[in-house]
């Protein structure tokens, strides 16, 4: 009975590289966010930054950060193999993810019309509102192909690897030192896009397959980058995030 249990206990080589990769990226990710946002929210009242400029934008914060801790409880609940209450969080996750969605909208809208510091020197607001906008829809894009796959444990951890991944440009382009910051798309477009080919490369060289999905989301993710820089300043963007921002 024991050399059973044990049995059942040991992980297989890709098992155990899936654990490993998301145990990484539950470290990683909260550390990221704390790294990029923790002068202007989390710990802003040590530093002399400017006030947030709405409660939205507070709101919108507080739901992003409730899913930095979901995706970290949700690994760890796999890790310690209590799967049925990683599902119902899943469930309850969906309702989150509308939220995130609703909230980053509005307030994506708003930093475009009235202007924001997260603008980079020399891009005008409403130009550069293509990248939340590309944000959200990749999130929802992801998280929803995830859930879709639920029933797919391979495909769908890997998918909210990705929506993980697809968070991170934000928080990069805030951390706050001069020399990564003056690097612009090519630092917070570029550690993204080699963490999602690094994950993509080992998934493959350890499971000695491609899994489609995942491959496909890669793909759209590290594509949509460039798309962005492309439209950010075509006379058919601007005329688009113009007419969207009259709605806030």
């Amino acid at each position: 009975m024991l050399v059973d249990a044990r049995s059942q206990l040991r992980l297989s080589p890709g098992r155990l590289f899936d654990r490993r990769i998301f145990a990484a990226a539950a470290i990683v990710f909260p550390l990221l966010v704390l790294l990029g946002f923790g002068r202007t929210y989390y710990l802003k009242a040590l530093f002399d930054v400017p006030p947030l400029p709405s409660i939205l934008v507070h709101v919108h914060g507080l739901l992003m950060t409730a899913w930095v801790v979901l995706f970290v409880t949700q690994v760890r609940l796999i890790s310690s193999k209590r799967i049925q209450l990683h599902r119902r969080l899943g469930y309850g996750s969906i309702g989150l993810a509308v939220l995130i969605v609703a909230s980053g909208i509005p307030t994506a809208l708003r930093a475009a019309k009235y202007g924001s510091t997260s603008s980079p020197p020399g891009v005008s607001p409403t130009g550069f509102l293509i990248v939340p906008a590309f944000d959200l829809a990749l999130f929802a894009i992801l998280f929803g192909a995830a859930i879709y796959f639920r029933r797919n444990p391979a495909t769908h951890k890997r998918l909210m690897l990705l929506t993980a991944i697809n968070l991170l440009p934000p928080a990069i382009a805030r951390i706050p030192s001069a020399s990564l910051q003056a690097l612009g798309p090519l630092w917070f477009f570029g550690v993204p896009t080699m963490l999602a080919l690094l994950c993509l490369g080992l998934d493959i060289r350890r499971h000695d397959g491609i899994n489609n999905a995942f491959v496909v989301g890669t793909v759209l993710l590290i594509a949509s980058y460039p798309i962005r820089l492309v439209l950010m300043d075509s006379a058919a963007w601007l005329a688009a995030a113009t007419w969207l921002t009259s709605f806030v």
